[in-house]
């Protein structure tokens, strides 16, 4: 199976240098194409390098983007779609094991519903992938997956899993169990019950690792084995100040990767933060600020860390703010200060690098996954409207 898009003004968002060129990607094509198949781009170019115009009468698939602006599929960098439901309440609420503070071993994947409404809505905004995961009312919530956003069967959607393990601080796991009379209900018991699992953690990985295949493995500690080998990181809800300093006090004590999602407060830590060197996922910043941490949430977050060296992502926390918002919130970030490039980064590359997931998606370049979106104007304007969404180089909506 194969497919062309063409006659687009393509945005491919390439940073790195293509390994077998040897040379600097080109970022821009003012009249270009894409060459499709298998659900991978094989070519990409501009028009005029085009001997023979595609033909659909030739059982070849063929867009003509008509001058429109064709990039890579925008990235929710952490979310909850699908695994919080819309319109389904506490029947469609999977996010929160709220009884246990400490569950590495839960994942995602067993709970997230891709019939949701949210992964259509994320689809018709030119969303063709997400982070989701657990949410925060536990210490350690569990495993994260990164998946694509169409299709009936989670497992065929699966680009990463597990993806990152959940960890939280501040005040969701101290309000979630204080009522229930047990720890955590301060932030020194987050801290300590986080660093006696990882304590034990480690220590199940080394002894692991010295016994070999005869080891009995436990299941409570093995998926804890992917983030010692550094193969994902810690996703660390972190909103104040106080909580990103613990979070990355931590993260070193055990030598661990991770990604600061939400970040609120780090317009006020930006210098420290890019000394530190973890990548911050930002947001959600489209909503009200309901509880004392997120007094500083504020959209020029984002630009602030971009400015100061952060690798910056920006997130909904769908449902916190609806999926379909995230190229707005790109947009009010700019509007806020951070240049239009580093925003249009932001839901792009730069989330696929911090996801970990770059090799496949987040820029448009031979070898990679034909994740398209094709806009009738800046994608960061309320007023653009999504002209075709391809996932996997399917059709996963056309505008009518």
């Amino acid at each position: 199976m194969q497919g062309y898009v063409i006659n687009g003004r393509i945005m491919t968002m390439a940073e790195e240098k293509a390994e077998k060129k040897k040379e600097k990607t080109r970022a821009e094509y003012a009249n270009g194409f894409l060459h499709i198949e298998n659900g991978k781009i094989v070519g990409i170019g501009d028009m005029e390098e085009l001997e023979t115009l595609p033909s659909k009468d030739a059982g070849i698939d063929v867009i003509d983007a008509g001058g429109r602006l064709v990039m890579p599929g925008i990235i929710e960098a952490h979310c909850h779609m699908g695994i919080t439901e819309e319109k389904k309440g506490m029947e469609g609420d999977d996010c929160n094991e709220n009884v246990q503070p400490i569950t590495p071993y839960l994942r995602a994947l067993d709970a997230i519903h891709s019939m949701d409404a949210a992964f259509d809505d994320a689809v018709r905004a030119g969303i063709t992938s997400a982070m989701i995961g657990p949410g925060s009312s536990n210490v350690v919530g569990g495993q994260f997956a990164f998946v694509k956003t169409k299709g009936r069967r989670i497992d065929d959607l699966i680009v990463l899993a597990p993806a990152a393990m959940k960890i939280a601080f501040g005040e969701n796991p101290k309000v979630n169990f204080s009522g229930q009379g047990k720890m955590p209900v301060t932030r020194m018991a987050v801290a300590g019950m986080l660093r006696e699992e990882l304590f034990r953690a480690k220590q199940y990985v080394e002894k692991r690792k010295k016994a070999g295949e005869e080891f009995e493995k436990d299941f409570h500690y093995e998926c804890w084995v992917p983030v010692f080998e550094g193969k994902i990181p810690l996703k660390a809800h972190v909103h104040r100040v106080d909580d990103i300093f613990t979070a990355i006090r931590i993260a070193k004590e055990f030598g661990l990767d991770m990604t600061l999602d939400h970040c609120s407060e780090g317009h006020l830590i930006a210098e420290e933060l890019a000394k530190e060197g973890y990548p911050a996922i930002v947001g959600p910043d489209l909503s009200s600020r309901s509880k004392i941490e997120v007094q500083n949430a504020a959209f020029k977050t984002a630009g602030i860390l971009n400015a100061a060296g952060v690798k910056v992502a920006i997130t909904t926390d769908h449902p916190v703010s609806l999926i379909q918002s995230l190229p707005l919130c790109a947009g009010l970030c700019v509007k806020s200060g951070m240049p239009m490039d580093a925003a249009l980064r932001a839901v792009t590359i730069h989330a696929a690098q911090i996801c970990r997931v770059s090799d496949r998606v987040g820029s448009l370049e031979v070898g990679k996954d034909a994740d398209i979106a094709i806009f009738d104007g800046n994608p960061l304007d309320v007023l653009t409207e999504v002209y075709c969404t391809l996932i996997n180089g399917e059709i996963a909506y056309r505008q009518e």
